[in-house]
């Protein structure tokens, strides 16, 4: 290593410039004040490095700045006593100096700017349908790999996720589905109300608990607060590595994990949808008694007469909300990261793409039983 001792001077003899000492950044202040008092030469003239004890890339862009860079390589090309090293650090300075900067993109236009979001908006959406499906897939083939091996079903963490997502869910379903259907029966007495019909609230609160509230009111509540239980704690055991700790003993998170969760879901979500009728229906008589003056018999008789093919209708999207929503938390935890930003990341993504999937899986439901006059 050079160690650096006098810095840099410049001596001038005729069309000879000599250049010596050391040309380093510790004499940046030194040797930018000395090139500012002097012009740079003009016409032919030699240069002579050879006493230049130290140099670096600080020394080097003055140095090319006072001479110019296209001219120092000219004169350096036609040295002969410099040394190989210090040629090569010149070369390079004068070379990164001399880059052209790169000419600024256009800017698109604002059509083109939103067709591009668009199209990557559609490959993110496209993305996340094809890591589902295959992550649907992979939970199928586990599930199917063990329904007809009886020692390996978890029967206490079954028995324990459905406590956590059925038993324990069944208060707040409870309470939300009985004031979302004493809101819908005083809406329905304020609309019909203008018509003198205000018996047919009791149908309005019956048909769309029946077919539609019940069971998506349900699948909401379970995807803000089961679908993230699954991501929070799938993804606090990955960041923890303890699924790495599974398989190093030769057991399969999906099977430890993800299908207790499904199977949960699955048999949670119909008796929750169940005590989410009730409840909504309990609402609407108690606004039919309270304000309409209908009494409780007649509210139920009118009830009785509401065909059971839209109970059926209700309650046999339940198993694709449940399994889909379990799904799709489990999945999210599976992809968190090993940070706590990560797992609060994908736990709200599972939310999110969880209520979406309720919403369109019956929006299309009811386009289907519509054609199929169900």
């Amino acid at each position: 290593m050079t160690t650096d001792t006098a810095p840099g001077w410049i001596e001038w003899h005729g069309q000879r410039v000599c250049l010596g000492g050391s040309w380093t950044l510790s004499h940046y202040r030194h040797l930018k004040q000395m090139l500012a008092q002097q012009s740079s030469p003009e016409g032919d003239c030699v240069l002579q490095l050879e006493d230049i004890q130290a140099l670096d890339t600080a020394g080097a862009t003055l140095l090319a700045n006072w001479f110019g860079a296209d001219r120092l390589r000219t004169l350096i090309e036609q040295s002969q006593t410099l040394q190989p090293e210090r040629k090569g650090l010149l070369q390079v300075v004068i070379k990164a100096l001399s880059r052209e900067p790169a000419e600024p993109s256009p800017k698109p236009s604002p059509l083109i700017a939103a067709l591009a979001h668009l199209g990557e908006q559609s490959e993110i959406v496209f993305r996340h349908f094809w890591e589902l499906s295959g992550f649907i897939g992979l939970v199928l083939q586990t599930l199917f790999g063990i329904v007809l091996r009886p020692w390996r079903w978890r029967m206490t963490a079954l028995v324990n996720q459905i406590h956590e997502t059925g038993l324990n869910a069944v208060p707040i379903v409870a309470l939300l589905t009985f004031l979302v259907g004493a809101v819908v029966a005083f809406l329905g007495a304020t609309v019909l109300g203008e018509f003198g019909a205000e018996i047919y609230t009791v149908n309005l609160v019956a048909y769309a608990f029946l077919r539609e509230f019940g069971v998506i009111l349900a699948a909401i509540l379970l995807a803000g607060r089961t679908a993230s239980a699954f991501t929070a704690q799938i993804g606090s055991m990955k960041a923890n590595e303890e699924l790495d700790a599974l398989r190093t003993l030769g057991l399969s998170p999906m099977e430890l994990l993800v299908v207790p969760r499904v199977l949960a879901l699955l048999i949670t979500l119909p008796l929750l949808t169940f005590v989410a009728i009730i409840s909504g229906l309990t609402g609407g008589a108690l606004v039919a008694l309270v304000s309409l003056d209908i009494p409780l018999g007649q509210f139920f008789g009118i009830l009785a007469d509401v065909p059971l093919k839209h109970y059926l209708v209700g309650l046999v999207k339940a198993p694709l909300f449940a399994f889909v929503v379990a799904v799709i938390g489990c999945m999210e935890g599976f992809k968190v990261s090993g940070s706590a930003e990560s797992v609060g990341r994908h736990t709200t993504s599972a939310v999110v793409q969880s209520i979406f999937m309720v919403i369109l899986l019956d929006a299309l439901a009811a386009l289907f039983f519509m054609e199929m006059g169900w």
